[in-house]
């Protein structure tokens, strides 16, 4: 009988609480170490420290997908109704939009070289964003 301490074979024991094992049980949990151990290292060596299967991106960077024409195309008309939607709102309105999702400033930016208060970008913003809604939704944009 050989005695393991639970704190190191299950990380939500806190205390040092040992039990007492047979000898092929105690071997088992050795061996688990050993391979956990080897598995880490090979990892480490490797540099492989992302999985496909997980989805930090990479397997999206990977991967590439052709768009059909179709899919090509309605995203074209789709973007030219979303810059004909911003054409016709006000100069400051476009602009600010502009700046924040194109240009990708910060409302804090926009606001020091404007000369503003950051509240008065974000309402604009705000305010830009749902004319373009109203003009998306009546289709005002269409020819």
């Amino acid at each position: 009988m050989k005695k393991i301490i639970l704190k190191t074979e299950y990380p939500w024991y806190t205390g040092d609480e040992y039990i007492e094992v047979n000898d092929e049980i105690a071997n088992e949990f050795e061996n688990f170490s050993k391979e956990e151990h080897r598995y880490k290292e090979k990892v480490r060596y490797h540099k492989a420290f992302y999985s496909l299967d997980e989805d930090n991106g990479i397997s999206k960077s990977i991967l590439f997908v052709s768009e059909s024409p179709d899919e090509l195309y309605e995203k074209k008309l789709t973007n030219q109704e979303l810059y004909k939607a911003i054409s016709m709102l006000s100069e400051l309105q476009s602009k600010r939009i502009y700046a924040y999702y194109f240009q990708n400033m910060s409302m804090t930016q926009i606001a020091e070289i404007e000369g503003v208060t950051k509240m008065a970008v974000s309402k604009s913003i705000k305010a830009g964003l749902k004319n373009i809604e109203k003009f998306l939704k009546l289709g005002f944009t269409k020819r």
